[in-house]
Order: C-alpha cells, then structure tokens, then sequence
C-alpha cells in the first residue's frame, strides 16, 4: 500500500490542513461508502451520475447496463472525476458563519478502461456485491451469461488521488463564545432498524447473520 503524491490538480488549497494523501485513509472513505458521483462531460454536457462502486487494491471498478451513455462515454477514455463523501457529524456553531459538517471526502481523477476479461469481470461484479453486504455473494445466484452480456465493468486506477477530512468541534469568533448559545457536534451514523422480507419470500427461510447483524464500518 503505497500513499499518493499530490498533484496540481488534487492539492488541497482550501484548508489544507484537511489534506490526506495516506492510502489508509483514502481506502478507508472508498471502503465505507456506498455510493460515488461521477462527473464526466459528453457531446460539451457536463454530467454528475450517482452509482454503487467496488474497490479492490488500487483499482476502483464502476458498472451498469451495457447501453448506460456513462459507461459507454468512459469507456472512450475521456477524462473523468470520482467523488466520495461521508457525513459524519453536525457542527454547531455560536453564529450562522461559523456552522459547518464534520466529513470524509475522496476526489479521484483519471480515466477508466474497458473490462473485457470475464474472469475479472465477474471478480468486479462480486465486489460490487461483497461491498453493499459483505458474505453475501457466497449466497446468492451468481450472474449468468446474458447477464453478463447486458453489463459493462469499468476499471478506473487508483493513481491521482486526494482525500479531505474535517472532525472536531465549532471554532467561533472568540467574542462569540459568552452567547448563551449550545455549540458542539451533533454525530450521524448509519443505523439499521428490523429487515423486512420479500413478499414472495420462500416460507421458512432464516434471516442471513450478516444481515441481522449489519455494521457498515
């Protein structure tokens, strides 16, 4: 595990103090989250898509239908943008100014190449699948051909990469710290409530340990 070496392009300038560039803590924001928003521009349209993400290494797989206009654009090697946020926590402040979030946050650009190998495309598919509920591939029917025909992989390397985090509490104008006001952090975490079953559910199957015991981090 190698860390990455800024460029002009993902030096944090704004606060950057809140700058991470270890591969440990950008592996760690790509490993918790769900979802990534991919910015690309197609035919002179700037696009920002939300879709689901695997990671393995230093390589970060995107997928979806054959026919998504995304897929087919990156696979054209045009540049392309990748972004990760994780919210945790709500700063409050003493002034509306000063009210801000406690994040996690990757920024990743490159460009994607075609994953033709189907032996490598269905290892991408499993990690799409082991990321949302780890064990479960193990489970579940795996994709068969005309599913796989019907879907693109794409790999996108892990080489020019920034990270941003912030954590603690409010940092007020000092004058602003006698207001009779509540300052801290408000914490967001993901939570789960009880798994609801699928109407056609076959009568006697077990709820999946990995399921009732779900934790994201």
């Amino acid at each position: 595990m190698s860390d990455f070496t800024p460029t002009d392009r993902t030096q944090v300038k704004r606060l950057p103090k809140r700058g991470k560039y270890d591969a440990e803590t950008v592996y760690k924001i790509l490993d918790e989250a769900f979802v990534c928003h991919v910015g690309f521009v197609a035919d002179g349209q700037p696009y920002v898509i939300p879709t689901n993400f695997g990671r393995v290494g230093d390589t970060l797989y995107l997928h979806g239908s054959a026919a998504s206009r995304m897929l087919r654009s990156l696979s054209e090697g045009i540049p392309v943008c990748v972004t990760v946020t994780l919210v945790d926590g709500l700063v409050l402040a003493r002034s509306a100014f000063h009210h801000s979030v406690n994040y996690r946050s990757v920024v990743i650009l490159g460009t994607a190449k075609l994953v033709e190998d189907p032996s490598e495309k269905m290892e991408a598919l499993r990690l799409f699948t082991e990321h949302i509920m780890r064990g479960r591939w193990d489970e579940i029917r795996w994709p068969n051909e005309q599913e796989m025909k019907g879907t693109t992989v794409l790999a996108l390397p892990l080489e020019e990469v920034s990270a941003k985090v912030r954590v603690g509490g409010p940092v007020d104008d000092e004058e602003d710290y006698s207001l009779p006001v509540w300052a801290g952090v408000l914490p967001l975490n993901i939570t789960t409530t009880t798994p609801v079953p699928d109407t056609r559910l076959k009568q006697g199957t077990p709820v999946p340990s990995y399921i009732s015991s779900y934790k994201r981090s």
